[in-house]
């Protein structure tokens, strides 16, 4: 594991951080806002504060001599994300993205218009979208053609959840 996952897990391991995040996820406040609300004093809270802050969890905001929190939501999901599980399918090449995600996934299409959108996944229900080798897709699944090896992070919005395919194409 890296020293940054270290980090990041050793900042978790304290029910007083955690909830610190929890506060923090509704709105930013200050260090004393936060030692009022959760009953403990301003120099523990500011120790808390400096291992999510060092754990890159927490964004502190400086305005003259007010210092605002707030999570870092990109380096929670990251971390989320890490415990995504992986799945192996192997397709021809030319294969669509939908072929693909239909050997791995129960999946529910519904056609709009001229188009079939995945509505369902797993019985996960909601909007979903997918990156190829880090980059937003930009066509239908249909249309997404994969010819080389490719990994696809399947993602549902809100909240984020995410299938990895590890697709490889036989010639």
């Amino acid at each position: 594991m890296s020293s940054m996952g270290c980090r990041i897990f050793h900042a978790l391991g304290s029910e007083t951080r955690i909830k610190i995040l929890e506060l923090l996820s509704s709105n930013e406040m200050h260090i004393s806002e936060i030692a009022r609300e959760l009953d403990i004093s301003v120099p523990v809270i500011s120790k808390h504060v400096k291992v999510l802050e060092e754990s890159e969890l927490l964004e502190r905001h400086v305005f003259g001599k007010s210092h605002v929190l707030k999570p870092n939501r990109k380096n929670i999901h990251l971390i989320v994300d890490s415990f995504a599980p992986t799945r192996h399918v192997e397709v021809e090449k030319g294969a669509s993205l939908m072929e693909a995600l239909r050997n791995v996934a129960d999946i529910d299409v519904r056609k709009k218009g001229d188009r079939e959108m995945i509505v369902s996944t797993d019985g996960e229900e909601g909007l979903f979208v997918y990156e190829i080798d880090g980059q937003f897709g930009d066509k239908n699944v249909n249309d997404c053609v994969l010819d080389d090896d490719t990994i696809v992070d399947w993602k549902k919005l809100e909240p984020i959840t995410k299938i990895r395919l590890d697709i490889h194409v036989r010639e």
